[in-house]
């Protein structure tokens, strides 16, 4: 009965160890396909991005130049979103301002009609 209980788990072991190398084959085949998508991501970034890169004409440019490009445009978005919403609040100050200015005017238009 011992003998029947050691292969039992034998044997369940042998599956659990086949089931591991099988998740191990699928995890490793994920790897791979994650790194072409990657790969094929930086070079389509490497494409797009060399000729906003400033290189010297004719040398191949650098990932790191490309990073520091994108870094760059990402700082000059950030810093144009904070203007955009910095000119909508002037704008909106200005129209609440200009609303109270013909608010006024009314009321001194209205004014000048009585005292007429």
């Amino acid at each position: 009965q011992a003998e029947e209980e050691l292969r039992e788990g034998c044997a369940r072991q042998v599956l659990q160890l086949q089931e591991m190398g099988r998740r191990e084959r699928l995890l490793r085949a994920d790897l791979r396909l994650a790194r072409q998508q990657l790969e094929s991501f930086k070079t389509q970034v490497m494409h797009i991005c060399s000729p906003a890169v400033e290189g010297v004409a004719g040398k191949a440019v650098t990932e790191q130049q490309v990073v520091e490009k994108v870094k760059q445009i990402s700082e000059e978005n950030q810093q144009s979103h904070e203007r955009e919403k910095h000119l909508q609040e002037e704008l909106s100050s200005r129209l609440s301002k200009e609303k109270e200015v013909s608010a006024n005017v009314e009321a001194f238009e209205k004014s000048l009609r009585e005292l007429q």
